[in-house]
């Protein structure tokens, strides 16, 4: 296997760093006409049945073959990692196929079911795609969380410390630089003295609606350099700076330096009489520049006006072998052109273009490409065999494993029973028996020791708030460096000791949620890209989760898996006031792919739904976890539960006697007004059950299984749901409350077909206190009371 091999080495060669140009070019070549071909066969010779158009980027994909040519079959090793802009998803999918890693088949059913996916998956397109890309912006920014990844497991002593560390390689769009996360991303691979990263710009300088504003790229360069990047700026390749030594050469590079993006734009498509009357306008007096110009055809102007560095293999397979002496984050800004060598090069409005029927059979005939071998590797290649020899031993064609990119991990033993401190009798709020629960884990005795060590916890600037502070003086801080803790050593009273090394097991991010997410994906995402487990745990303010759910939702759609701890949450932490409050989270952790989603209401539901969780994260059929905890201390109660029940979404708290008319149902914080209701409603209604639940996710989940099992036939299949309820009447009525949006619940009356009344939160929230707020929102005891009423008399 090559995953030691060096930067620059290829595979069988003594000679390490030259680049045979030749098959580069006919590579370069082959992956401009598949892209090209991909796109087109979906759009017009596959049958539409639906009349949508298809869609697909030719223009965005041929702004990157150069450099994607020169990454794949030349610079990069089999071990390192990739996101590749979603627009150029056909050449991924291109560079593949030259491999031997994708089919015709997908190819020609891009965009379509079953076949290729319009941008890179992870879940959707297999093992060779690292990661996935598609939300603009995040796809570049996890290649940074994921070198901080690499750093923690080295650093622990997770991957073998011989092993070559991988290299994090963004291919970026230039209008991917107008997202946030990008300089949120910037700032904390800052902080963390990233290593191991590149950011290859395509900067072809127009986005999906214009050209670019030409000072923009200047700033950019500027924030990389102050964030302790290495900067490159490849904007002429060989033959222009050719042109630039030249007599008149100087003045030459000064228009072009000075050519508005628009303008330069609008030259590259209109062609070489265009560039030729532009040129002779402004700069026709110059002895030296009419000698360059004027022996020259218009296609061979037009070739050396538009030779920029992105499409300029020498000038790329020089620069990238230099970069690669080094392990210091680099940003390359690549110079190219949109759509290049493609007929509409340069056009503002070539983002969503496509070839026409007439063009493409140009095009065609242009590549050599015989009707009938569209797809062939070789059609159209000046040597075949040559380029199949060369693709055979670059060191990217080293497959990882037989399987492809993705590794395994052995599972980490989970103990049947985590370690925790009693909850029973005391006041306690689910975060406060979070921390503890976690704390308890780092001490790492016993049979908890291998947990503990795979553990690795996270947080946005609020872990002391999250109650991670007993875990983090345990463990310890993350840092590529040791650092004191000031406080520490100066022997100043503090409840935390801060200190930070490569031993630490908590990463502390600033206050930037997103980032966290991307974290959380990254980390959720070892075993996979490296090889080694870890458990990720991440804390954030539950109404934050918004302003992450982006990056969320990009982690699940990865199949990373952490859990995610989301504290405070609701009205409950009632002070704080609406922009602290939430209630939209549990619908988004219903609706939410790839993830479960929880809110214990106890400490004992809590620890046994932590034990489950990461042992869940490991499997196979598996996924993320969500905890909504809350802030609020209440009575823990000494009792027994069923585990099971517990984790399937929901429990008895008082079992209902059979044909009830009425039940209780509760989510979460509100578990003492439920309680209180549900006691003052056995005086009148006796047999009145109160129903927990830990998870409507779960719970829903299971019911939608169950339906189209029975659709399909199966007669007898059952969901939890419906064995909970099956004991009330028919025409029982329920009452469900959350501090939460009462839609959560809403769907629980069609499982019987029975009458709901749903108490909830479906407002900003506002400061108060507890009965207060409970009150005017209606989820107090005494809203739960009417509703029963209501619902009896109903």
């Amino acid at each position: 296997m090559n995953e030691l091999l060096a930067p620059g080495e290829r595979s069988g060669s003594n000679i390490a760093g030259i680049a045979d140009y030749a098959a580069l070019r006919q590579i370069e070549r082959k992956l401009l006409w598949l892209s090209a071909w991909m796109i087109h066969h979906a759009n017009n010779i596959r049958p539409n049945r639906d009349g949508l158009k298809v869609g697909g980027h030719q223009a965005s994909c041929a702004s990157a073959v150069t450099i994607m040519t020169a990454l794949y079959f030349h610079v990069l090793r089999p071990q390192d990692r990739v996101a590749v802009k979603p627009h150029a998803g056909p050449v991924l999918h291109a560079i593949n196929y030259m491999f031997g890693r994708q089919t015709v088949e997908k190819m020609a059913r891009l965009r379509s079911l079953g076949g290729a996916q319009a941008y890179p998956s992870r879940s959707k397109d297999g093992s060779e795609i690292d990661f996935s890309t598609g939300s603009v912006g995040l796809g570049v920014a996890i290649t940074s969380f994921a070198a901080l990844v690499q750093d923690y497991l080295r650093a622990h002593g997770m991957v073998g410390q011989n092993r070559i560390a991988s290299r994090h390689i963004a291919v970026a769009g230039d209008a991917e630089l107008d997202e946030g996360n990008i300089y949120e991303a910037l700032l904390e691979g800052w902080k963390h003295d990233i290593r191991d990263v590149w950011w290859v710009v395509d900067y072809n300088r127009q986005s999906l609606d214009s050209v670019m504003p030409d000072r923009l790229f200047g700033r950019f360069e500027g924030l990389f350099r102050d964030m302790g990047w290495n900067v490159v700026s490849l904007k002429y390749g060989k033959a222009l700076e050719a042109a630039f030594r030249q007599p008149g050469g100087a003045a030459l590079r000064a228009w072009i330096d000075d050519c508005p993006n628009s303008l330069y734009s609008a030259l590259t498509f209109q062609g070489g009489a265009a560039w030729r009357q532009a040129l002779v306008t402004d700069l026709g007096r110059s002895r030296g520049v009419r000698a360059i110009i004027d022996p020259m055809s218009d296609q061979a102007l037009a070739s050396l006006m538009t030779n920029l560095a992105g499409h300029d293999l020498p000038t790329l397979v020089e620069v990238f072998g230099k970069a690669a002496q080094s392990d210091q984050p680099t940003c390359f800004l690549t110079y190219t052109t949109k759509g290049a060598n493609l007929p509409f090069a340069g056009h503002k409005d070539n983002h969503s273009g496509l070839m026409n029927a007439e063009q493409m059979e140009a095009f065609r005939r242009q590549m050599r490409i015989r009707e009938g071998h569209e797809w062939d590797p070789f059609e159209g290649l000046d040597d075949p065999d040559g380029v199949a020899r060369f693709i055979a031993g670059v060191p990217y064609a080293t497959p990882l494993t037989p399987a492809g990119r993705m590794l395994e991990a052995p599972r980490i033993h989970v103990p049947a029973t985590l370690p925790h401190t009693p909850f029973a009798g005391r006041r306690l709020s689910t975060q406060g028996g979070f921390g503890e629960i976690l704390s308890e884990i780092g001490r790492g005795a016993g049979e908890a020791a291998e947990l503990a060590r795979h553990v690795v916890t996270m947080s946005p600037d609020v872990t002391v708030t999250t109650s991670l502070g007993p875990w983090v003086n345990r463990r310890g801080i993350f840092d590529r460096h040791t650092r004191n803790d000031v406080f520490r050593d100066s022997k100043l009273a503090s409840a935390q000791r801060w200190g930070m090394s490569p031993e630490g097991q908590h990463i502390e991010l600033g206050i930037a949620e997103q980032n966290l997410f991307l974290l959380l994906a990254a980390a959720g995402l070892a075993a996979p890209l490296y090889g080694a487990r870890i458990l990720p745990v991440g804390t954030v303010y539950d109404p934050f989760v918004n302003r992450g759910h982006d990056a969320l939702v990009y982690g699940c759609y990865q199949d990373a898996r952490f859990m995610l701890v989301a504290t405070p949450s609701g009205i409950s932490i009632a002070p704080e006031g609406g922009q602290h409050q939430s209630n939209n989270t549990p619908l988004l952790g219903m609706v939410q792919d790839g993830i479960a989603a929880f809110e214990p209401a106890y400490c004992d539901e809590l620890l046994l739904l932590m034990r489950y969780g990461f042992d869940w994260m490991q499997r196979p059929e598996g996924s993320s976890i969500w905890f909504r905890l809350s802030t609020r201390a209440i009575c823990q109660p000494d009792r027994r539960i069923e585990p099971a029940d517990v984790i399937a979404g929901g429990h008895w708290v008082c079992p209902p006697e059979r044909g009830t008319r009425i039940a209780i149902v509760y989510q979460g914080a509100v578990a003492p007004e439920a309680e209180a209701a549900h006691a003052a409603l056995l005086e009148d209604v006796p047999g009145a059950g109160l129903l927990a639940l830990t998870s409507p996710d779960r719970l829903f989940a299971d019911w939608r299984v169950a339906q189209q099992a029975r659709q399909s036939g199966r007669a007898d299949a059952t969901s939890h749901i419906e064995r909970l309820l099956a004991p009330l009447a028919a025409d029982a009525s329920l009452v469900t409350v959350l501090d939460g949006h009462p839609g959560t619940h809403a769907w629980i009356g069609g499982v019987r077909g029975q009458r709901v009344q749903t108490l909830g939160v479906d407002r900003f929230g506002q400061s108060g206190d507890i009965p207060d707020l409970y009150r005017i929102y209606g989820i107090d005891a005494d809203s739960i009371l009417n509703a029963c009423a209501a619902a009896l008399l109903g």
